[in-house]
């Protein structure tokens, strides 16, 4: 970790303390936790403050935290058939409707990530916070801070259904104007909600409940390092050296 961004991140906990969640390196980068009231003000102070001038928005993006830290992926019981799926089909898109994972009541499940650069002092930060009812993730907009969070933001309520309170024009920007849900969501159908067609009867285009195509899902096959593939290499190696 360079002492650089120790730094910075010090130099920010002393100054915004009260008004921050939590400050720490991760990777070499410096990442800053804030609540959504707080979201204009330190973002302010960040842009503003001669000490940290981060006049540049890079990025804004939606996260959605369904299912974080659960793990699908097998590991030491699997069957020593050398390709396996490997998924025990407890992660999001990998279960029945009826049995999707609910979080519970103020889990706060979607965020958002700002990354910050300072072309002044040759730094980055990245801003995170979390909306507080997931059922309407709302979270105070950077446009009148930064401009270029408009497209940004548009494109995060788009795809996950986070709301940018105080977006001059807050509206999908990706999606056709009839489409049913946020395909960013985890728990969003990898088929889609509704499939688009010319009804030669009605002369327009309709909507309708997806009938056309099967629901799957597809997980890549892993390698694994079994008895009987390491007995397969070491023979394949002897043959090679000896011819």
């Amino acid at each position: 970790m360079s002492s650089e961004v120790a730094t910075l991140a010090q130099r920010i906990e002393a100054q915004l303390g009260e008004q921050i969640i939590a400050v720490r390196q991760w990777r070499d980068e410096t990442l800053v936790d804030v609540l959504p009231e707080n979201w204009l003000a330190v973002a302010r102070h960040l842009r503003d403050e001669p000490e940290f001038r981060f006049e540049q928005l890079i990025d804004v993006c939606g996260v959605d935290y369904l299912s974080y830290g659960q793990v699908e992926w097998d590991t030491d019981d699997v069957s020593a058939t050398g390709f396996s799926r490997a998924v025990e089909g407890e992660g999001a898109g990998r279960f029945d409707w009826e049995e999707r994972p609910r979080e519970v009541a103020g889990s706060k499940r979607f965020g958002v990530a700002v990354q910050l650069t300072s072309i002044t002092h040759n730094r980055r930060v990245r801003l995170r916070c979390r909306a507080l009812d997931d059922a309407l993730p709302v979270v105070p907009s950077l446009v009148a801070l930064w401009p270029v969070a408009n497209w940004f933001e548009r494109e995060a309520f788009d795809l996950f259904g986070i709301v940018f309170e105080g977006h001059p024009d807050l509206r999908r920007i990706l999606t056709d104007y009839g489409f049913v849900g946020h395909p960013f969501r985890k728990d969003f159908p990898l088929i889609g909600n509704v499939e688009v067609r010319f009804d030669e009867a009605l002369g327009r285009v309709i909507y309708e409940p997806v009938t056309s195509v099967v629901p799957r899902v597809t997980v890549p096959r892993v390698i694994r390092d079994d008895s009987d593939m390491l007995q397969a290499r070491a023979e394949a190696a002897d043959h090679w050296r000896d011819n």
